[in-house]
């Protein structure tokens, strides 16, 4: 199904609807993103049940994650080609659906490879929330705006991980137990207790479904709201000599793949994903085992790990709009917040030296906070490369990227096996956002770095 005409100015119904609208559709994007990532980050945040439930060594519970990001890799792609030619309004609610049923099924499983199959399409079907949704900030917001809109969208990823461990919590609480002498609740220890916990998960989704199909239609995507802006910017430009505007997309797909921006990207993406990646699979794992965390303090501290992405999240997004709105071009602007957040994570290359305590903890919450506000920059930066095939673009660089990173999984896995340390390949993976850096900095078209404020 197409995205349905515009009107006779060329321009889409959506330009009509108020901004309240178009805030309450990044909302309906920040709780997809939500959902998205409760089913993600359930098996990780009880992966020690579950090892040992399944008798797995780490390199097995490393192939599950390969699985789950080879799928997503090519659901990138696949659903980055779809959400190019097929109405956004129906294709988000069912990748939406069918990752629930994934999630939801996973509480029913009784064998390891069962739990390959669920968790290869659950990577599969949750690779479509991110072609829809950057269509859909591309489509609703201009330029200066979009990274904050996709910041508000990836918070949402915060918030299913902030939001994930507490229900898990709740559910698994031995009542009758009451406190540990260090005052934190005990949780029960009776096998398959984490069964149910999936499938509470998996059936949220139904509810976001109903909000979002009563909330937009299909010709409120038919053109980006700002195409009478960018009309315009192209007109004056044409006016004042120059052959086209300085930012301006590419239309063509094979322009577009074969840009200096896109090399730049495919670097940036490989960078931050294998980083935040290894922190998402690995880190409650690193607390129990590697820093001998009790399950409840390490469900605890997850909480406030995945707070912290949230303020890191938000914050670029609020950054960059203050420095552009003082002046610094919008390239500037995402620049500066990008090394930001990178100079956060670096500081988690010091894990190796830092034993149980405070110390430790505060390093990775500013690890996390600097990871997770890295991506909307990315996102934003993305949608600059093209307006007619972000999705297939999109795709493509998530597919390079999952690509990359999944592997790593079952190589970090084999190697906490043989040395029983997850320290070196944390700290090693907290160094790969300043490699992003300096391909950005350095290799990013000047002429949008030199572009003027709101270009």
């Amino acid at each position: 199904m197409k995205d349905s005409a515009t009107n006779p100015l060329g321009e889409s119904e959506s330009e009509s609807r108020s901004p309240v609208w178009v805030w309450w559709i990044c909302g309906l994007l920040l709780m997809a993103s939500t959902i998205n990532y409760m089913d993600r980050q359930t098996l990780s945040n009880m992966s020690k049940r579950i090892t040992h439930e399944f008798q797995l060594s780490e390199e097995q519970y490393g192939n599950l994650e390969l699985a789950f990001g080879l799928a997503f890799a090519a659901g990138a792609l696949l659903f980055g080609v779809i959400a190019d030619s097929v109405s956004i309004r129906w294709l988000y609610p069912v990748v939406l659906i069918l990752w629930s049923a994934m999630g939801f099924a996973t509480g029913s499983i009784h064998t390891y490879s069962g739990l390959l199959i669920c968790r290869l399409f659950l990577g599969l079907f949750e690779a479509g929330h991110w072609p829809c949704a950057l269509k859909t900030t591309q489509r609703l917001l201009p330029p200066e705006r979009r990274t904050l809109g996709n910041s508000v969208l990836q918070s949402g990823t915060a918030i299913g991980a902030i939001i994930t461990p507490l229900i898990i919590k709740w559910m698994l609480v031995d009542k009758a137990a009451g406190l540990s002498s260090t005052g934190q609740a005990i949780l029960t220890t009776e096998p398959g207790r984490w069964r149910p916990v999936f499938q509470v998960i998996g059936g949220i989704g139904v509810f976001w479904v109903i909000l979002w199909l009563l909330s937009v239609r299909a010709r409120d995507f038919a053109r980006a709201p700002q195409a009478k802006q960018q009309r315009e910017t192209d007109r004056d430009t044409s006016q004042s000599g120059d052959s086209e505007p300085a930012s301006a997309p590419a239309d063509s797909l094979l322009q577009a793949v074969f840009s200096q921006k896109f090399f730049v990207l495919m670097i940036v993406v490989v960078s931050i994903n294998a980083c935040w990646h290894l922190f998402r699979v690995w880190l409650p794992k690193f607390l129990q085992q590697g820093r001998d965390y009790s399950e409840s303090a390490m469900l605890d501290f997850n909480f406030w790990f995945n707070v912290m992405t949230d303020v890191g999240c938000l914050s670029a997004g609020a950054m960059t709009a203050i420095l552009n709105h003082r002046g610094l071009s919008v390239h500037a602007s995402r620049t500066c917040v990008f090394a930001a957040c990178s100079l956060l994570v670096a500081t988690g290359m010091g894990i190796p030296l830092l034993p149980q305590g405070p110390l430790l903890l505060m390093v990775l919450l500013l690890v996390g906070a600097g990871a997770l506000g890295l991506f909307p920059c990315y996102y934003s930066l993305c949608q600059d490369v093209t307006k007619s095939h972000l999705g297939k673009v999109g795709g493509l660089l998530g597919t390079i990227a999952w690509l990359t990173a999944s592997p790593l999984h079952t190589l970090f896995g084999r190697w906490i096996d043989k040395t029983k340390s997850f320290d070196e390949g944390l700290a090693l993976s907290c160094a790969m956002p300043l490699i992003a850096l300096v391909f950005l900095a350095f290799f990013w078209p000047r002429t949008d770095a030199q572009t003027s404020k709101g270009a």
